[in-house]
């Protein structure tokens, strides 16, 4: 069973193969809805916002939000602080982490109810188990970031997540905290492949912000894999990639 719903800005679709009770999918989505109110930069009454706006210290935030915000934290000394959460302005920002974790909580949910096979993609970023409803191994298609209706490359995730980070949708929205002014035009998509669909989130996110430099910083770190396009259309992937590449 398949259903899509739009949460968080984008559209979400989870798939679980086999009989399901409906409640599944309802609780999964609820889940979204929730870490959509809480986190959202963009809800004046979100705990985020009322962090923000110092009506709440971070300190005495949810129990959810002190977890991202320790894994905020922990991303920004794992890269250099090409991960910062901090705008310029002072301000807390999580999106780049955010995405990748509700999606692992959400697989998490269904995995707790002894469902093997499954698929979550929240805006293109994927965590899968297990088989598809045809009993072939899920695949994840890179899109062109020049013609989005075009499949450059298929992954087959292996129970791995995939995330991807890149300026083609929504423009210029990741930034360097090194040189914020500096736009970063190198580079269009970067995809990463990790253990898990958090850790290719958020390191996707600090790679890119590193421009044409963090397909290798992806290459250097272990468990991870990588494919970046580049603004001049040419393709670089890191030494172990081709192993997702075939099923």
């Amino acid at each position: 069973m398949r259903q899509t719903r739009l949460i968080m800005g984008m559209p979400i679709t989870i798939e679980i193969v086999g009989a399901v009770d409906d409640a599944t999918h309802r609780e999964a989505f609820a889940r979204f809805e929730e870490v959509d109110g809480r986190f959202s930069p963009y809800r004046a009454g979100s705990e985020l916002s009322r962090i923000n706006g110092r009506e709440i210290a971070p300190d005495k935030a949810s129990a959810d939000m002190r977890e991202v915000l320790r894994l905020a934290e922990e991303t920004r000394a794992e890269t250099d602080g090409y991960f910062d959460i901090r705008l310029p302005d002072g301000t807390l920002d999580p999106s780049g982490i955010v995405k990748g974790w509700a999606i692992l909580k959400a697989a998490r949910l269904i995995a707790a109810k002894d469902i093997r096979d499954f698929f979550v993609d929240a805006g293109g970023d994927v965590q899968a188990s297990g088989r598809n409803a045809k009993g072939e191994p899920w695949s994840v298609g890179i899109r062109s970031p020049f013609h989005p209706e075009e499949i450059v490359k298929v992954v087959y995730p292996k129970g791995a997540g995939v995330a991807t980070s890149g300026s083609y949708v929504r423009g210029q929205h990741i930034y360097d905290p090194h040189a914020p002014d500096r736009a970063i035009a190198d580079i269009v998509s970067l995809t990463v492949i990790g253990p898990d669909v958090l850790a290719a989130d958020r390191f996707a996110t600090a790679a890119f912000a590193m421009g044409k430099a963090g397909i290798g910083f992806i290459e250097r770190m272990p468990g991870l894999e990588g494919y970046v396009i580049g603004a001049d259309r040419m393709a670089t992937m890191t030494s172990g990639f081709s192993r997702y590449t075939a099923p």
